[in-house]
């Protein structure tokens, strides 16, 4: 059953609102990163990001964070080769000097093992670009429209050892138009994306806060 996700959005506090440390992991671009910075510029927001990291030296992201006056970090998985959860340790101890409570995946392009989504159990999140359980994996524009749904949108949820299998937090969805593509369906896709992430993160925050 697909829950629900409403928008709404708290009234200012008298006073400045206690922040829940966050670190964000990304691989590209970081356009659902973006989103969460300006949220977390807003002093009702209950949420601060100390740690931008990323397996990817060259990923874009990592300018705009530093543009934002945020700390960054590069722990790239090449030198690493096979081994997954060597890479792993070394984000996670990156991870626990950083302070953070919780971690928040956006565009990080790195299925994890059992042992870093264990170390993180009920406190990493991620955001999937379709209407989970429907369409998990890569590719879900194309899927959505190869299968005639009239319905598409995004997911936030907790991460577990199953892709795309983690309790969902909140969804928003987007109409399937007839002359869609899936370019012009991942863009309005997209849009929801950056009101959901920051919206399903600051319920989280708040709740541990």
């Amino acid at each position: 059953m697909k829950k629900s996700h409403t928008r709404t959005r708290a009234k200012a506090p008298a006073k400045k609102t206690e922040k829940v440390p966050i670190a964000i992991l990304i691989s590209g671009r970081g356009s659902n990163m973006r989103a969460l910075i300006e949220a977390c510029a807003r002093p009702d927001y209950p949420a601060e990001i100390v740690l931008v990291l990323s397996n990817r030296p060259d990923a874009p992201g990592l300018e705009v964070a530093e543009a934002a006056g945020l700390k960054t970090l590069v722990i790239d998985h090449k030198p690493f080769g096979k081994d997954r959860e060597a890479h792993e340790r070394e984000i996670d101890a990156a991870l626990q000097a950083s302070g953070a409570m919780l971690v928040v995946l956006a565009g990080y392009m790195r299925v994890l093992t059992p042992w870093l989504v264990k170390a993180w159990e009920d406190r990493m999140l991620n955001i999937h670009p379709s209407l989970l359980p429907a369409f998990p994996g890569l590719h879900t524009h194309e899927a959505a429209i190869k299968a005639g749904v009239k319905e598409h949108g995004c997911t936030v949820h907790l991460v577990t050892s199953g892709v795309d299998e983690g309790p969902i937090l909140g969804q928003a969805s987007v109409p399937v138009l007839e002359n869609d593509t899936p370019e012009t369906l991942a863009a309005r896709v997209l849009e929801q994306e950056h009101l959901l992430y920051p919206d399903v993160l600051e319920m989280i925050c708040r709740t541990v806060g």
